[in-house]
């Protein structure tokens, strides 16, 4: 395993704006994000799908970091912690998943942000600073995100970040333990940028 992650050439750097920074997770944030978790379950709850029962605890926490760190090896998926600037403070997740090469060159764009840090526009700072990441870094050529048709400040985000609506998608993830529509939204290489 560590003959691969050392032959990894192009690991995940750092993205900093002028306000966030993200990176990937590493055991050590373990408090901090199941502190800003907990505190924000009800505020998450209508958007995610159920948390498992064990969720905030720091083994699963290992687990997920296992599991962050096999998908970016295998060039499958990233996730990102994105901290504020000024004080370090955890302010939430941007994830990259489903990373598809060959003829398609795509990726699907996640994010959670915490209660206390929700409606500053960090999030869509954030969301910029990650489609200069896909495009020139990564070189795909679309990212994909969806959200559901309720769901007005993701809504905002992605279109503030450029993203274009291109159709709702029928029972597409299951919820909150619902199968539930969501608006799909794209972005590709050469779409101009706000």
């Amino acid at each position: 395993m560590s003959l691969i992650r050392s032959l990894r050439l192009d690991p995940l750097p750092v993205i900093v704006t002028p306000r966030v920074e993200l990176r990937l997770p590493q055991m050590g944030d373990f408090e901090e994000w199941s502190d800003l978790r907990a505190d924000s379950r009800e505020f998450l709850t209508p958007w995610e799908p159920i948390w498992p029962a064990d969720d905030l605890t720091r083994n699963a926490f290992r687990q997920r970091l296992r599991r962050y760190a096999r998908e970016a090896r295998e060039d499958l998926g990233y996730t990102l912690f994105l901290f504020g600037r000024g004080d370090g403070a955890l302010l939430g997740g941007i994830s990259l998943s489903n990373v598809r090469r060959g003829v398609t060159q795509s990726c699907a764009l996640g994010y959670w942000m915490g209660r206390r840090h929700a409606g500053r526009g960090l999030m869509t700072e954030a969301v910029r600073g990650v489609i200069v990441h896909v495009f020139e870094t990564m070189r795909l050529h679309r990212m994909e995100a969806a959200c559901l048709p309720s769901n007005e400040a993701s809504k905002a985000v992605l279109r503030k970040a450029g993203f274009s609506e291109e159709g709702l998608a029928r029972k597409y993830l299951r919820i909150n333990g619902e199968w539930r529509d969501h608006l799909l939204f794209a972005m590709l290489a050469n779409d101009r940028r706000p």
